[in-house]
């Protein structure tokens, strides 16, 4: 139980010192032998348990065939086809299979990035078995192995260093720190992974040295498993998914309460029971919005087209509408906000003064000796040409004395060269170098080169001193002895600089409505260093050990108000997201490490970049082909665009249809035949339809996509509860003109409000589709042409032969003039009433 404890909770084992680390995994330090390993494989399970199930094609269909929606087209379709209109019904059919053969289409990201996860451990690993070191599959690696990792190697488990050589190791996808860290033995009182230089992480690559480790965590419990357990985890519903959701309820529940009265109140009337049901059927059909998911579909498919032009690359439909309503964007600081490339800042002499000598004296050692750590590519990126220098010895760089050397010979003769850690180097030193001349390095002058060395670090920045005296002896290695009576010349400073578009991206996202937030697993002082740098007001930096200490309540308080953290764990930076997101933000995340998965999978919408690690692309909903926030600007912009064409269709057929279900519900129970057939209003409702399709080609007033978009409800009834019942006013006055002054027979009076009804809900599109005067604000010609087309088909069907199979009569000039006129009355009306129905916004709330 005591083992099964320690495995279950790797975040704390690096505090614990090796004794008792031994003793609650109960092993030794001299490895397993082969029959305990299998004992414990059957135990723990194999080291490589980090995917989840994958979700079938049938049962990702089935639940979205379950959606409200999606079961009230089923029935609309059905009762399409019992009432003779088998072309509907089967068009219905087609735009479901469609829609949800599309976004089942999109299914399986959490089985890919689980697979991705897997491919980029280790497939060997090196461990003490029967007291020999052997290569073995890293599936076999368990807790109580004492593993071996060598340059190069990845490391195959979490562990606690026991025996270390000069071993570095990258761990930038991991803790998010850009810089190789320094492994060693010993004891660690922080329990922040970034801080514990005597642990291995698995998925960490080591750099340089080799390294023994006692395996403390493998699989799911490791931090790298974390990981891919919340990859693994069910997808929760996106912003848009439940705003549709909530909408097909509504729709359901209307449609279930108007063919109870309507039901109710004919039979009342003493109508025909089966004649009333068919009636009610088909108007509660008519409320149903058949083209919504086919509407969204291509909506959503066009903005993914166009941003793909933007190098944004969707891979969930629905997350383009995330985007547009984003508010809060969190983002890892490495590899998005800077260039997650190490690269030389400043060479300093002695005095701090600009000097070049530092860095070239330093990119000749890194050359010469063949140092190849992120550090040293950086001096050898910034010293140029080194031609004319040979090798003549060299001391590789100790890791306890934290000192490197060699002897060069070239244009200045035979030079002994030392870098390192600027404390390191000071000790060795005598005299110093400062505007060209040398002079006494006395305790004044090392105080003072030792504090610009701390006024850098809190500037967030790495520094390596540089150092040298002449070589006089024979040629040969140095050893430490000879690196004595040197001569300091100065810094060479590195730093992991902001991309250069990130302020004026950052400050773009903040008119936009988004507020930024950095969470980052490095140093909090480097993060408010960045944060300065691009833009960002950040008084205070929240580490991951106070986030750790808040509740979920208070997190989501202090979340609000706090703008940068630094120091996170994986599933630290996935919590704040969460605790975003239940304050009502729509958060988007975004994050290029395998420590980003976590969050990237809790945010409203993931967003990774190309040259991200493939766990975290694969976690994403979106990837940017360009790693520029900018790029991210542009998708909001993007996705707010996409968004309010998408409303327009739910706005128009919502108020249209709610206006002609309640002209004909009024006007069946007053007449004293049907004011329209059965099929006759499904062909209404199909036409109409037909002149929306061409909505998400629509354009959009620069306004409307200034803010964050989400779905209103109260705005959608209010503008329903306003344009529906003027719809239906000027129906009810289209019903008088016909049975009082023109005494219209059956026929000729469905025929005429079929016209009238046609005319005025295509027509009046060209006017709510903005807020703004119509001719300020033109159309996409493709809604023009959609619209203007499908009246063109509904003004001559009653006057051709094929209307007298849905029972039209020709209508007299009288009479059409007549609805005419009723017509250009109610787009003059609608025009006016629409500023009612879409009062001014508040902040955050859809506009078109």
């Amino acid at each position: 139980m005591q083992l099964r404890a320690i495995v279950n909770t790797p975040s704390v084992f690096w505090t614990q010192d090796e004794a008792a680390l031994c003793a609650s995994l109960a092993c030794g330090v001299g490895g397993l032998d082969s029959i305990e390993a299998e004992r414990r494989i059957a135990q723990f399970g194999p080291n490589s348990d980090v995917t989840g199930k994958r979700v079938g094609v049938l049962s990702a269909a089935l639940r979205r065939l379950l959606e409200p929606l999606c079961l009230i087209l089923l029935v609309a379709a059905g009762v399409s086809i019992a009432t003779g209109d088998e072309a509907g019904g089967t068009i219905i059919v087609a735009i479901l299979v469609f829609s949800i053969g599309l976004d089942t289409f999109q299914e399986g990201r959490a089985a890919k990035a689980a697979e991705l996860l897997r491919q980029s451990v280790a497939l060997k690993a090196e461990v003490k078995r029967d007291g020999i070191f052997r290569t073995v599959p890293v599936e076999s690696v368990v807790p109580g192995d004492i593993v071996r990792v060598r340059a190069g190697d990845i490391v195959p488990a979490d562990g606690r260093i026991l025996q270390a050589i000069g071993f570095t190791a990258n761990e930038a996808a991991l803790t998010g720190e850009p810089y190789p860290v320094e492994k060693r033995p010993g004891a660690v009182d922080s329990h922040n992974a970034a801080d514990a230089s005597n642990a291995l992480f698995r998925g960490a690559v080591a750099q340089t040295g080799e390294a023994t480790a006692l395996v403390v965590a493998t699989g799911r419990s490791t931090l790298f498993g974390t990981a891919a357990f919340a990859l693994a985890e069910a997808e929760q519903a996106s912003s848009f998914q439940r705003d549709l959701h909530a909408f097909g309820l509504m729709v359901a529940r209307l449609i279930i309460a108007l063919i109870v009265l309507i039901l109710a109140a004919h039979v009342l009337f003493g109508r025909p029971v089966l004649q009333s049901l068919m009636f009610a059927v088909a108007l509660a059909v008519g409320l149903t919005p058949e083209l919504l998911p086919m509407i969204t579909t291509v909506t959503l498919s066009r903005g993914a087209l166009r941003m793909a032009q933007r190098k944004v690359i969707v891979k969930r439909l629905t997350s383009i509408h995330d985007l547009g309503a984003m508010t809060v964007l969190c983002t890892d600081k490495t590899g998005t906000l800077t260039s997650a490339r190490i690269t030389l800042a400043q060479s300093l002499d002695g005095a701090g003064n600009p000097d070049t000598r530092p860095v070239r004296l330093g990119g000749i050692s890194a050359v010469l000796a063949g140092d190849r750590g992120a550090l040293d590519a950086a001096l050898i990126a910034a010293c140029g040409d080194v031609a004319g220098w040979t090798l003549i010895g060299r001391q590789p760089f100790d890791f306890n004395r934290r000192v490197g050397a060699v002897v060069a010979d070239g244009p200045e003769g035979r030079v002994l060269i030392c870098k390192g850690a600027p404390e390191s180097v000071l000790a060795l030193c005598n005299s110093t170098r400062a505007s060209g001349r040398v002079s006494t390095l006395g305790a004044t002058e090392r105080a003072a080169a030792l504090a610009r060395v701390q006024m850098l670090a809190d500037q967030g920045l790495r520094a390596v001193a540089v150092a040298t005296r002449p070589w006089n002896g024979q040629p040969h290695d140095p050893q430490p002895a000879d690196e004595a009576e040197l001569v300091y010349q100065g810094l060479c400073v590195f730093s992991d600089p902001p991309k250069a578009t990130s302020a004026a991206a950052i400050a773009r996202l903040a008119a936009c409505g988004v507020q930024v937030k950095i969470l980052s697993g490095d140093d909090p002082v480097v993060v408010k260093r960045l944060a300065g740098q691009v833009g960002l007001n950040v008084p205070t930096v929240l580490m991951g050990a106070e986030v750790g200490r808040l509740d979920d309540q208070a997190l989501a308080l202090r979340a609000r108000t706090v703008h940068a953290f630094g120091r996170l764990t994986p599933d630290q930076k996935a919590r704040l997201v969460r605790a975003l997101r239940t304050s009502g933000d729509i958060v988007g995340y975004l994050g290029d490490g395998i420590n980003d998965a976590p969050a990237l999978k809790a945010a409203d919408v993931g967003l990774s970049v190309e040259g991200a690690t493939g766990v975290a692309q694969a976690a994403a909903d979106m990837i940017l082909l360009a790693p520029d926030l900018e790029v991210v600007a542009d998708g909001v912009e993007e996705g707010r665009r996409t968004f309010v064409n998408i409303l327009k269709y739910v706005r128009m057929g919502a108020s249209s249809n709610f206006g002609n279900m309640l002209s004909m519900a009024a006007a069946s129970l007053f007449l004293p035949f049907l004011p329209m057939l059965p099929i006759q209003i499904l062909l209404n409702n199909l036409i109409y339809d037909v002149s929306e399709i061409g909505i998400p080609f629509d354009t959009v007033r620069r306004e409307a996509i200034a803010e964050p978009q989400i779905w209103d409800g109260a705005a959608l009834l209010r503008f329903t509860l306003v344009m529906g019942p003027l719809s239906s006013a000027f129906d009810l006055l289209t019903f008088a003109a016909l049975r009082l002054i023109f005494d219209a027979d059956p026929d000729t009076f469905r025929t005429a409000w079929f016209v009238e009804s046609m005319a005025t809900q295509i027509l009046v599109i060209f006017l709510i589709r903005t807020n703004g005067w119509p001719w300020n604000n033109r159309p996409h010609p493709l809604l023009t042409v959609s619209s203007l087309g499908a009246l063109t088909v509904a003004m001559i069907l009653p006057f051709s032969t094929p209307g007298a199979w849905f029972g039209f009569a020709p209508l007299s000039l009288p009479l059409a003039a007549c609805i005419g006129l009723l017509v250009a009355i109610y787009l003059a009306a609608a025009e006016v009433l629409k500023r009612l129905a879409v009062r001014p916004r508040p902040p955050g709330r859809f506009g078109a």
